[in-house]
């Protein structure tokens, strides 16, 4: 069925009966050209290009949970492209353009909202640095802004501008930018891979990977032995568990990164809003609750929590930036499990084994590069070289020297 302003009319006529479900519930085969592990945004983007751009159907993703039980819905929903380097600039500014039409491509509303982002600035080397980055953004075609303190003022007049620490001087400006539904990102892709003939089969956890003559030949799961052809693994924060199935280590720390919702408030933040002189960041969400986040927790982890200290690192950071967030109750919050690469940049690649394909590595880039990591994925496994956009994304570079060091916001804690 597809979705329309009619659609939606005539069944409001009949009750709402008439929905079928978005995707399948299928049992899975013996094997398939292709099979996909993990069940999030990235192996769900990666499935729909898959069949919709290389016209490989015959392919499984294998979720060991529910859709949208990982990273893909524990965020906080930003979308930007205002990355400085080579290697990140056109890869996150496709991943942005591909946002732009991605409700009806794929026939789903994903409450894509272009709000803007503002990166605030606090000193006139952080001015420098942001002028710099602003630039490299508009000499690859990349909208960006740069404001002064009055023009910030007249955006975000609840900011604390006198603080005596952390002044606010001035942002860099993407109007581009904004927030995304993160899991009707998750349902949509799924229902536009499943209604190209992928088989989405959920709670099927991989518990090994079955290798034959330095190739691999299929997964063990929950639900029994699964064969492939091409095995693609897409598990964000659980990347070094399953690849040290298949014999493979990985140059990745998983951590906790927590995120908040607060109670309901009149709208009152236009913009996603970052601060400058601390890791915090904040939006306003359709229902009123503001959806921040700061660093992640300084210690590995695989659980899906965090811990009370960075709970208050992330309150102080948001009260030096607004103040009046002091009388702001917490209503809830999460963690999701992210895959620190060293360098604070993706991997989108082959592995020394030839039919075993690996996207993992996003640190805190994930969720804003959704569409382009799963087209750039597909393309990668379809015909087995590195799209031309991804092709910075390797994983040999740190043993070659050619990291992609955006921010210095790796694995490691101090660096943040």
């Amino acid at each position: 069925m597809r979705y329309s302003a009619l659609s939606i009319f005539l069944n409001g006529l009949r009750g709402n009966k008439s929905w079928a479900p978005a995707w399948r519930d299928p049992a899975p085969k013996p094997h398939y050209d292709v099979v996909i592990v993990g069940g999030g945004g990235h192996g769900l983007a990666t499935a729909y290009y898959l069949a919709k751009e290389f016209g490989i159907t015959n392919l499984a993703v294998l979720e060991k949970g529910y859709l949208g039980s990982g990273n893909i819905g524990r965020n906080t929903t930003i979308i930007r492209s205002n990355y400085l380097l080579p290697g990140n600039n056109p890869f996150y500014e496709l991943s942005m353009k591909l946002w732009e039409g991605l409700e009806q491509d794929f026939n789903f509303n994903a409450m894509v909202s272009q709000r803007g982002v503002l990166n605030l600035f606090h000193s006139d080397a952080q001015r420098d640095a942001y002028t710099r980055r602003g630039n490299a953004m508009r000499l690859h075609g990349v909208d960006a802004e740069l404001l002064d303190r009055r023009a910030v003022r007249e955006k975000l007049p609840f900011l604390d501008f006198d603080n005596a620490r952390f002044p606010v001087m001035g942002a860099l400006f993407q109007p581009r930018g904004g927030t995304v539904r993160h899991d009707a990102v998750a349902w949509g892709y799924a229902r536009g891979a499943d209604s190209r003939g992928v088989d989405i089969i959920t709670q099927c956890e991989v518990t090994g990977i079955r290798t034959e003559n330095g190739q691999v030949t299929g997964v063990e799961t929950s639900r029994g032995f699964i064969g492939c052809a091409k095995l693609a693994l897409a598990a964000a924060g659980n990347s070094t568990v399953v690849a040290d199935m298949a014999g493979l280590r990985l140059p990745i720390e998983s951590h906790v990164l927590q995120a908040f919702v607060s109670e309901g408030l009149k709208p009152f933040i236009d913009n996603v809003v970052t601060f400058g002189a601390g890791h915090f960041y904040v939006s306003q969400s359709d229902k009123g609750g503001l959806v921040f986040g700061g660093d992640i927790d300084g210690y590995n982890s695989y659980a899906q929590r965090g811990n009370l200290a960075s709970v208050e690192h992330v309150a102080e950071a948001g009260v030096a930036m607004i103040p009046s967030l002091s009388r702001v109750r917490f209503l809830r919050s999460w963690g999701g499990v992210m895959d620190m690469s060293m360098d604070g940049s993706p991997i989108i690649d082959r592995t020394y084994i030839d039919n075993l394909y690996l996207n993992a590595g996003w640190c805190y880039g994930g969720f804003k590069a959704t569409p382009a990591s799963g087209f750039c994925y597909a393309h990668l496994i379809a015909r087995n070289t590195p799209h031309q956009t991804a092709r910075a994304f390797r994983l040999d570079r740190f043993a070659r020297g050619y990291p992609i060091d955006e921010k210095g916001v790796g694995a490691q804690p101090n660096l943040h």
